[in-house]
């Protein structure tokens, strides 16, 4: 479905002027199911329902270290946004500033000039990105895993320092390649750690000339403990099982520095490093600060039990970007399972508000969580009660974000990436040069000439 039919599907028929906007800023969890219950419950001349993201699809995130590890296809973990609608006009780009006063976002398409367009309720659906620290060398060498994009790389890249090291008898080189250091031991780090480790570990068995004991993971924690999210006993399970696999887990530890890949760490410890995965946390995206929404004490948006933006009228909110009260004078954590969770409400809220009905408040009890280390390994809390780890928390880890992954089509597809994993050998090729797919082109168009026995360009 082209985006000019998919304009006018919105539009329907009668006087455009007249129908209500609805702008839902993020195609994330909560912006791509809050957009697609508002179209299923709204009537063509009822709303003209828009949503605004710099990529045209969805991520599932919890299967990003998979996807990192090679067990998952990249294009198997994100979802079309054109794919999911019929009524939804999807504009690429980004919204850099709210002006909820004037009822417009200032929007600046992936290509062409910036726009400003108008609405008349707004859902600000924009997610989060990396939190990062000023910590010299971080940004020139770090890297998140939060995007598909990013999950892809490091796998290429991890595979890529295995052949470093195998093509050099420079013991430098060779050790520098060979350490891999994960910044933050939440879900996001751990699974991390735990998928790559998997895979370097089958790797080496290519290499002649790396062992395992050449090889060094490390993951470094600030606070006392990995995994909060599943309880102490669970989490301590899992610290075990990573230093049981050689995984070096660093707690009450901080990077101080990674000038020139020089790791530098608060204990006293320093090294070289030629990987350097930063998963310490997160923020609301910058969009949250350029508004003129109101705000938490921590940047998020000050959203009351029934995802309205507290103070204003019009405008709702929830997921990484804001904060939901759970009635117990605390806030639901930020985090995919209450996103999905809330969307519904969310959507039901904004339909209540166009027809003048009563709003819902947001109720949800933790149900659980669970993470995967690897392969047939895993810990996870479910229902509060019950603590699983090793294979049985593989399983649970599995069977829930197949469940919870969207649309038929991306849960048989994930289907089919285990099912071929469980069959056949893992796959180890790495195409590192995708990163700067022009340069073989670049390099062939420039003039050369054979100096001293050598092939040296022309500048």
């Amino acid at each position: 479905m082209t985006e000019s039919r998919n304009y006018r599907l919105v539009h329907g028929g009668g006087d455009e002027a007249e129908i209500p906007h609805v702008l839902i800023v993020g195609g994330g969890y909560l912006g791509m199911y809050t957009a697609r219950r508002l179209e299923k419950r709204l009537g063509p001349g009822e709303a003209r329902i828009t949503v605004i993201d710099p990529n045209s699809y969805m991520t599932y995130q919890p299967f990003l270290p998979e996807t990192a590890a090679g067990n998952i296809s990249p294009r198997h973990v994100v979802v079309p946004l054109r794919k999911v609608f019929d009524r939804v006009r999807v504009l690429g780009g980004r919204v850099v500033r709210i002006d909820h006063a004037e009822r417009t976002v200032r929007y600046e398409p992936n290509v062409g000039e910036p726009e400003t367009l108008h609405y008349d309720h707004i859902v600000l659906a924009a997610g989060a990105v990396s939190r990062t620290l000023p910590i010299p060398g971080l940004a020139e060498w770090g890297i998140g895993i939060k995007t598909v994009e990013e999950a892809a790389y490091l796998r290429n890249h991890v595979l890529n320092q295995l052949a470093v090291a195998d093509s050099t008898d420079d013991a430098d080189v060779r050790a520098k390649a060979l350490r891999f250091v994960f910044v933050g031991g939440g879900f996001a780090g751990a699974e991390a750690v735990a998928e790559l480790e998997d895979l370097v570990r089958d790797a080496v068995r290519m290499y002649s000339s790396i062992g395992l004991e050449d090889v060094r993971f490390y993951l470094i924690e600030a606070a006392d403990k990995i995994l909060p999210e599943v309880g102490p006993e669970v989490g301590t399970k899992a610290l075990n099982q990573l230093r049981q696999r050689g995984i070096d887990v660093r707690l009450k530890t901080f990077l101080e520095s990674a000038t020139d890949q020089r790791v530098k760490l608060s204990d006293g410890t320093e090294f070289d490093a030629g990987t350097l995965v930063w998963t310490a946390g997160v923020k609301p995206s910058p969009v949250v600060e350029a508004s003129d929404l109101p705000l938490g004490p921590k940047g998020h948006v000050d959203t009351s039990e029934f995802l309205t933006v507290n103070g204003v009228e019009n405008a709702f909110a929830g997921g990484d970007n804001a904060q939901v009260p759970d009635g117990n004078g605390g806030y639901y954590p930020p985090n995919a399972q209450n996103a999905v969770r809330q969307a519904p409400v969310l959507a039901d809220n904004v339909v209540a508000t166009l027809r003048g009905g009563k709003l819902k408040a947001y109720r949800h009890k933790n149900l659980g969580a669970v993470a995967g280390l690897g392969l047939h390994k895993g810990a996870a809390q479910l229902f509060g009660k019950i603590r699983l780890n090793g294979r049985l928390a593989w399983y649970a880890h599995r069977a829930y974000h197949l469940y919870a992954v969207p649309t038929f089509n991306r849960k048989m597809r994930v289907l089919a990436d285990w099912t071929l994993a469980f069959l056949l050998r893992r796959d180890f090729a790495a195409l590192p040069e995708m990163i700067e797919p022009r340069h073989a082109f670049e390099e062939a168009s420039a003039p050369q000439i054979v100096q001293d026995g050598h092939l040296r360009r022309v500048s």
